[in-house]
Parts: C-alpha cells; sequence; structure tokens
C-alpha cells in the first residue's frame, strides 16, 4: 500500500525491476520539485523516502530492500518482470530454453550501453555484451566477493563453464539439472551485469561508484542521508507509443527511518512518496476497508498492489522437542492455527490492509495462487478447543503455557491473538524483542516461537515453499 501527493495531473511512473515495482505499484505523482529558481526550468524529481540505510549500490549485495530499490534504478538483467509479473525482455531480446531444461540460450539486444564513466576509454560508456553477463555471473559465485547473491546459481549450475558467451550477442546458462523458476530468478537484481572496467578500477569502492545500463545514472551519495540520480539519457527501452524512457529527469532517496516522519514530510511536499503506512496515523490516512478517508482524497493518492509477503508465526521444532514444549504436538500447533480471527485482526489493527492466509503460505498475487483449490486454516474456536482436549489440555486440566516472541512493531498483533488463544484455553505472554537481535536469534535458532515472515525472493511459491525444505537451517 502506497501513498502519493495528489494533484491535477499523473504520470506513469517508469522504472525497471519487479522489486520496484511490486512494491512501489506503477503510478505516481511527479511534482515540479527540486527546480531552479527564476526562469531555470524545473526538473521532474520523484522523491521517496525509504526506511532502511542502504549498504551499498553493487547489484551483488542487493539483499535488503533499500538495496534492491536503488539498484533498480541504475541496472539491469537479462530479463525483467512487468506489474503483473510477466517475464519480458530486457538486455536480451528473446531466449530458449532446450527441451531437457538445461540450456537456456539468451540473444542480447545491441543498443544497450553501460553509462558514461571514468573506468572506460574517453569517459564513454560502451556496449553491453554477452562476457558482461559471464562475469557478472561469475562474480556472484567467487568467494572473494563473499555476495549474499551466490544463492541464486550456487548448486544449480554445472560446474563446469555453467556459463558461456557464444559471442558478443549470444549468452549461455548451463543448469546441473532442470529448475523452472530459473527464469524468474534471473529477474534479481543479482543478475544485473556490470562492466569489470569499473568493478577493477574501483575494487572496494565499487559498492558506491556504481556503473550500470539502468534507466538512471549514479550522481551522489550520502550515506544515511540521501541518494542522488539522473536521467539515462541513452537508456534503450521505448514506451508503447515510441518515447524514450525514463519520463523523470531524476529520482531522489531519503533515508529516514520513522515512518511517521516520512508522513509528516510528505503532507509537507518535501517527498512524494511512502510505502507502508505507520499504524499510530492509519486511522487518520484509511477508512476501516482500507479506502482513503474522504478528507485526504485531494490530497493525496492511494495505490494498492499485491505484496508478496506472508506473515507467520515460527516454531522451532528442534527447541521444542528438547524442551518437551507443547508446541513440539501437532495438535497444539494446530489449535493455534484455528484458535485466531485473521480477517478481524486484519480489519481492526491495519484498516483491512493485507489479505487473511486462508489458503496457505504462498499469498496472493502469485500466478499459482489458488484460494479454491488450496484450502488452509480459517477461524474455529471450537475446533481448536477440541483439538487441544485430544493433546490434553483442556480447560479444566492443565493450563496449555507457551511465549511468543516479537518486536515492537507487531506487539498489536500479537496482543490480539494471544487474547483470543486465551478463549480456547492457551496461556501465552509476549517476549518483546528488539528486531535485530530477534533475527539473529531467528538464524542461530535459539528462540522457540516467534513473529517472522518472508517475502518473495522471485515471483514464484518455490520461493515461499523454500521456508519447508528439510535441509534449511534455522
Amino acid at each position: 500500500m502506497n501513498i502519493f501527493p495528489a494533484g491535477r495531473k499523473t504520470h506513469t511512473f517508469f522504472c525497471s525491476g519487479w522489486s520496484f515495482l511490486v512494491a512501489l505499484g506503477v503510478l505516481g505523482l511527479f511534482l515540479n520539485a527540486c527546480g531552479g529558481s527564476g526562469s531555470e526550468t524545473q526538473k521532474k524529481i520523484f522523491r521517496y523516502n525509504q526506511l532502511n540505510a542502504l549498504t551499498s549500490l553493487d547489484p551483488a549485495f542487493a539483499k535488503s530492500q533499500a538495496n534492491i530499490w536503488a539498484t533498480s534504478h541504475l541496472y539491469e538483467g537479462l530479463i525483467q518482470l512487468d506489474d503483473s509479473l510477466r517475464i519480458r525482455p530486457c538486455i536480451a531480446a528473446s531466449w530458449l530454453i532446450s527441451p531437457d531444461g538445461l540450456t537456456y540460450r539468451f540473444r542480447l539486444r545491441s543498443d544497450v550501453y553501460f553509462q558514461n564513466n571514468v573506468c572506460f576509454p574517453n569517459h564513454t560508456g560502451r556496449k553491453v555484451v554477452a562476457p558482461d553477463v559471464v562475469y557478472s555471473f561469475q562474480r556472484l559465485l567467487d568467494p572473494a566477493v563473499h555476495s549474499p547473491g551466490s544463492w541464486v546459481f550456487k548448486d544449480r549450475v554445472r560446474p563446469d563453464y555453467p556459463f558461456v558467451a557464444v559471442d558478443d550477442t549470444t549468452f549461455e546458462l548451463h543448469l546441473s539439472q532442470p529448475f523452472r523458476p530459473m527464469l524468474e530468478i534471473l529477474t534479481m537484481q543479482y543478475c544485473s551485469a556490470v562492466p569489470h572496467e569499473a568493478v577493477e578500477m574501483y575494487q572496494g569502492d565499487f559498492r558506491k561508484n556504481p556503473v550500470g545500463s539502468g534507466p538512471f545514472v549514479f550522481k551522489k551519495w550520502l550515506e544515511n542521508q540521501g541518494l542522488f540520480l539522473l536521467k539515462n539519457e541513452r537508456y534503450f527501452e521505448l514506451d508503447e507509443l515510441g518515447a524514450r524512457t525514463p519520463y523523470l529527469d531524476g529520482v531522489r532517496v531519503s533515508f529516514m527511518p520513522d515512518r511517521k516522519t516520512a508522513y509528516l514530510e510528505m503532507m509537507r511536499g518535501k517527498i512524494d512518496f511512502t510505502s507502508g503506512i505507520e499504524s499510530s496515523i492509519a486511522n487518520e490516512l484509511l477508512t476501516s476497508d482500507g479506502e482513503i478517508q474522504p478528507k485526504q482524497k485531494d490530497r493525496l493518492i492511494l495505490v494498492k498492489s499485491p505484496y508478496l509477503n506472508t506473515e507467520f508465526l515460527g516454531i522451532n521444532l528442534e527447541l521444542a522437542q528438547a524442551a518437551g514444549s507443547p508446541l513440539r504436538m501437532k495438535k497444539v500447533r494446530q489449535a493455534l492455527n484455528y484458535g485466531f480471527d485473521r480477517a478481524l485482526m486484519l480489519r481492526a489493527l491495519r484498516n483491512g490492509m493485507g489479505k487473511p492466509a486462508g489458503a496457505g503460505f504462498a499469498p496472493r498475487g502469485l500466478p499459482s495462487f489458488d484460494d479454491q483449490t488450496v484450502l488452509g486454516y480459517y477461524y474455529d474456536p471450537k475446533k481448536a478447543r477440541s483439538l487441544l482436549a485430544e493433546a490434553g489440555f483442556s480447560e479444566s486440566g492443565a493450563p496449555l503455557l507457551i511465549t511468543l516472541t516479537c518486536n515492537k512493531d507487531y506487539a498489536d498483533l500479537c496482543a490480539f491473538i494471544t487474547r483470543q488463544w486465551e478463549d480456547v484455553g492457551v496461556k501465552c505472554s509476549i517476549e518483546l524483542s528488539e528486531s535485530a537481535t530477534l533475527r539473529e536469534r531467528m538464524t542461530k535458532g535459539t528462540v522457540p516461537f516467534f513473529r517472522g515472515s518472508w517475502i518473495a525472493d522471485y515471483p514464484d511459491a518455490e520461493s515461499f515453499y523454500t521456508v519447508f525444505y528439510g535441509k534449511n537451517p534455522a
């Protein structure tokens, strides 16, 4: 859910990269911001806030949302996703997959250029060619780089010559075994094309000296303060009418960590966009059905689109088994699932933002989502009590005592859930933890019961089902 200031006219906001489009939506308002004074022509600068700090402009480190959004402005990969999650050409004009699913052959465009930079002769960007894709993909797997994106190819590509430049316009990817979501994975920012000249020249400083082929060119990055990008005048993509994109003259990103502060800055006209709504101001902006308040319609534009994220309560079964916790019992876990009303929780505490997860773990918005075929859990307190009784916990007998750990941002949701659990005979206390501390405990497998979330790495249900692979550590 995203909010823009309202105005007399809106424009299509062009930016490649599925992560950006899915998170932000595709409509925005371009104000005459950051322009000069007097007779100087004012520029169309899109100003948005990023809650989390940017740590790198190197796509090999595009792990966090902040890094993904920023690098999606600067770099392109072989293919991309449109705002309906359909795979579209990008640097690659076309591709073929062998009948055995092991070889992917891409034919590259001849009009894609790296942005001008001092790393090139005469400071002029050169054409992107197939050896650049080979170099970029090999770099992800290089142990010396320590890229968090190495997993996209690790154990998926064949060990000898996995990436081959047949010639300057033909690239081949060779898998060790078929993997259906491979094309979706190639749309991730990790798989962006980077020039070896820039990496070799800047070395450790490549993180703050990006050189890509995307719609915007790097201007300045003041860490923890702001990022400034300018229109790439040589960008290759045209719109449906043949006009060159992007339509913007630039992008300015601020890094205010507080959503309420960002909202106030937007209402003052200092930024054009904010993503997500802070709970303390939700009622001021939204009705109980998640629509914009009538009094705000002349000031704000609300854009809603599926966000590929599932909020969940996680249980570490190894800890539960070792401690003899009631959570080790399947019927107890099922009772907890039936024991709270997801729909009421969203209406009461999130103004209708989000959908109840009643059809399994994969969220709405994925092509494979089907709430008619896949039937998950729903609110049924009678069934919850019955399951608890079968597990040996009845309202008249021994109480079921558990502790749920969460951070302060989700304390209200967890309090709602635990109050409803009390009605079916579950006594659950809430332990608050700092976000970073909780993530570390989840990673190390030292927290038994916790609130977590899983955001899609790529738009395929397989990205969510990886949570359940037995080989995966905590």
